[in-house]
């Protein structure tokens, strides 16, 4: 299994920008996503990349989040754009679909004036 370090959260302003990323402990042929919990809510994908480079999003966050990916450097990053103040949480990466590698400590996003 993956060991999985995301890196990358803070405190910003509405309509700020982010960037996150997560670094993997070895190459991986799987999907892999970015996953957010916010307090009291259930963990949530928001984004999923190939190895080819297709991508999904979550309706929530279309247009606002990029996710992409560098297998030589086995590294995936989120780009957060213009955010909500729904868009605190903290963010975690792992497989797009289970079974799940060890879930790292995330990191804290939250989006506040």
């Amino acid at each position: 299994q993956l060991q999985l370090v995301e890196s990358g959260g803070g405190l910003v302003q509405p309509g700020g920008s982010l960037r996150l990323s997560c670094a993997f402990s070895s190459f991986t042929l799987h999907v892999m996503g970015w996953y957010r919990q916010a307090p009291g809510k259930q963990r949530e994908l928001v984004a999923d990349i190939a190895l080819d480079g297709t991508t999904n999003y979550a309706d929530s966050v279309k247009g606002r989040l990029t996710i992409s990916r560098d297998a030589a450097k086995n590294t995936m990053s989120l780009q957060m754009n213009s955010l909500k103040r729904e868009d605190t949480a903290v963010y975690c990466c792992n497989r797009a679909v289970a079974p799940y590698d060890y879930w790292g400590q995330g990191t804290q996003v939250t989006v506040s004036s």
